[in-house]
């Protein structure tokens, strides 16, 4: 299941920044997050870095540093904002600089990036406070880049999922049938467009897209399911009975299986200071 729900949605999800337990549930367990959660390919990486200005990089949400690390990797200096001081912890005893606050709220004290990028974490910010808040910390010519990977599981297996979801947790939207990647997160990236726009300070959003792939055995996929967005709140029993139905999905498959991903990126340049 994507770590969002896709489809439509008319209640307060549908707006997931407004949904602060959920935001800021992922330090539950900061070590299986940084265990678990799937990378970023390099093409995408590089792609951000050689649209960029210089090396320096604002990385809004930078949990664990699993978004981070790859332009660290390449020559960036990161320094990360997180909202969750579990989260910045990890991310500190990993070497990375981070101020703890909401993006929002935090202030930047006149220092200014080349890039501001966010891994799996924008949909938590708000969409037109947290672009002007960029568009105020970029240097000239400075560089928005935000992403997502969205799952792909294999067609049966992504329907045998969603039946587990529906059984065990039918009100939530994670119960929602699965849809196609171009589809599952179009309400995120017209929100996020929609909040780049309004600050009149960026070039046209433009959206990036690079598709990879990795296996995974069943411990594995199930060792990542509490750390997808909110999972960390249901109940014991609930957490364990979801759990279990995944597994035996993916034993009835032979017990591993390849996920499929797309790496989902909005991108704008700052056209001027505002």
């Amino acid at each position: 299941m994507p770590t969002l729900p896709a489809g439509p949605d008319p209640s307060p999800r549908s707006e997931p920044h407004r949904a602060r337990q959920a935001a800021e549930s992922f330090g539950a367990d900061p070590a299986r997050y940084d265990r678990t959660r799937p990378r970023y390919p390099r093409a995408l990486v590089e792609r951000i870095i050689n649209a960029s200005p210089g090396p320096e990089v604002l990385d809004v949400g930078i949990g664990t540093g699993v978004s981070a690390e790859p332009f660290r990797e390449a020559g960036c200096r990161v320094l990360g904002i997180e909202v969750d001081p579990r989260m910045a912890a990890f991310a500190r005893s990993r070497g990375f600089a981070v101020d703890v606050a909401r993006f929002e709220d935090w202030e930047p004290a006149a220092r200014r990036f080349d890039a501001v990028i966010a891994g799996m974490t924008w949909h938590w910010i708000d969409p037109s406070a947290g672009a002007a808040k960029a568009a105020a910390v970029l240097r000239r010519a400075g560089h928005i880049a935000v992403f997502w990977n969205v799952q792909q599981p294999p067609v049966k297996m992504a329907a045998a999922f969603s039946e587990v979801y529906a059984r065990v947790l039918p009100d939530t939207p994670f119960a929602a049938p699965p849809r196609h990647v171009s589809a599952a997160y179009d309400r995120i990236l017209q929100t996020t467009t929609a909040g780049i726009r309004a600050t009149e300070a960026f070039t046209e959003p433009e959206p990036w897209w690079v598709e990879w792939e990795r296996p995974y055995t069943r411990e594995q996929w199930l060792d990542q399911v509490p750390t997808f967005g909110g999972h960390s709140t249901f109940p014991d029993a609930t957490l364990a009975e979801l759990v279990r139905g995944l597994g035996a999905v993916i034993d009835a498959a032979g017990g591993a299986f390849t996920m499929r991903y797309t790496a989902v990126a909005l991108t704008a340049s700052l056209a001027r200071r505002t």
